[in-house]
């Protein structure tokens, strides 16, 4: 981790866990929340000083960024990956270029410390263009009117029990941990991510029930989760309360279908919402009445290549893929370069080439096609990306994808 640098009586420093509580206030000032002080606790064990940067100006906490150190799952394998958090700058000291050392800063740490990639979740996308990142996965939010979307009759196999946190937890990390590494944009879970994860702060309620937990158990045990909570609701002609569903995991289809079964049918409710689901979500497929889901689209998760041979050597290709591609990055220009990348579904090699490209790269459009859910196609339309040898763009857009979209919806 680099020193603190000083400029104008602004530093820039890493800072010591006796920082946490002016980071969470400035950070909450800067996103226009209150905080709260079961939140301050139960963000305070993912607090990684060595991984933050704290900007002071006369003795305050005016700025701030952080990482927590975790793997995510990409396309046919897992790699360490700097999952950005808490970036924000104090209203005062904006349009100063302090947010620009800062991500200059952590795009140089999370280098040197192994990381081919950085993450994040955006405020607002146009923060993160000019920093190189690309809109990698996008996510579905569903609010789904019960009674008129028509599930398809039938009982799946197994049954569906409910339990307390503490008693299913055991059985939430073994679902979880058997499927991530297989769905691009899911990240793994250490104790204290699962710790906060199920911490239930009322912030984290937002007006709904505490945390409820539903598991799916066939014929070889617990196969699926859904946590979820109910906004109760009631008017003079009765109930029509909301079930709000966190994340549904499965490892089996008929986990799946079961646990959405029970969740579109839970007494006394009459709608059901979701924050995120994937793109290609199958109850699109299942139910009766697809346009009563109610999807809505927005961005999720954000990558920016921070080494370029290295990130494309980690991750697997859909089809067998050998292109020279040449890649420009204004932001880091230790980053741009022309390299040959071969692969395949088993593997992948990314190195140095004098050879000419036959595709060009802005930065950006490798985060966007990173997880293997954005076409290169698309990204030559918006000019992210250009075609040098005839053919090479169609060959190379089918080998970046994946058969399965990435999908996220944990904030970090």
């Amino acid at each position: 981790m680099a020193v603190a640098v000083q400029n104008d009586e602004v530093t820039i420093e890493v800072p010591t866990h006796e920082d946490w509580e002016d980071i969470y206030a400035m950070f909450s000032g800067g996103i226009n929340i209150d905080g709260d002080p079961q939140s301050l606790e139960a963000e305070r064990p993912l607090f990684e000083p060595s991984r933050s940067l704290i900007v002071r100006a006369g003795g305050r906490v005016v700025g701030t960024l952080g990482a927590n150190t975790r793997q995510i799952a990409v396309p046919g394998a897992v790699v360490p990956a700097a999952h950005g958090c808490r970036g924000a700058v104090s209203a005062t000291m904006r349009r100063q270029g302090i947010l620009t050392r800062l991500m200059r800063r952590h795009f140089e740490d999370a280098r040197a410390l192994g990381e081919p990639i950085t993450l994040c979740w955006a405020s607002e996308g146009r923060i993160y263009h000019r920093f190189g990142y690309g809109l990698s996965v996008r996510r579905l939010g569903l609010n789904v009117n019960a009674r008129e979307v028509t599930v398809p009759k039938g009982e799946e196999p197994g049954r569906i029990v409910e339990g307390t946190v503490a008693d299913l937890r055991d059985a939430l990390v073994k679902v979880y941990d058997q499927v991530y590494a297989d769905r691009p944009g899911w990240s793994e879970r250490t104790a204290a991510h699962w710790d906060y994860r199920l911490a239930d702060t009322m912030a984290m309620r937002q007006g709904a029930s505490a945390l409820r937990v539903a598991v799916h158990e066939g014929d070889d045990g617990i196969d699926g989760y859904a946590l979820w909570r109910v906004r109760s609701n009631w008017t003079a002609n009765g109930p029509i309360s909301d079930v709000v569903v966190i994340e549904q995991v499965s490892t089996t289809p008929e986990a799946y279908r079961a646990l959405w079964r029970f969740l579109l049918s839970v007494d006394l409710t009459r709608s059901a919402s979701t924050w995120a689901v994937s793109v290609d979500e199958p109850l699109f497929y299942w139910v009766g009445e697809p346009r009563q889901l109610d999807a809505h689209l927005c961005d999720a998760l954000w990558i920016r290549v921070v080494d370029v041979p290295k990130a494309l050597a980690a991750r697997r290709y859909a089809t067998p893929i050998d292109v020279v591609i040449e890649v420009t990055d204004d932001f880091m220009p230790e980053n741009s370069g022309t390299w040959r990348l071969t692969g395949s579904p088993e593997a992948a090699t990314c190195t140095p080439t004098s050879e000419q490209p036959e595709l060009w790269f802005d930065v950006r459009a490798l985060g966007a096609a990173y997880m293997g859910g954005t076409s290169l196609s698309a990204l030559v339309e918006v000019g992210l990306v250009k075609e040098v040898r005839h053919g090479a763009l169609a060959a190379a857009s089918t080998a970046f994808r994946w058969h399965k979209s990435p999908y996220a919806f944990e904030l970090f």
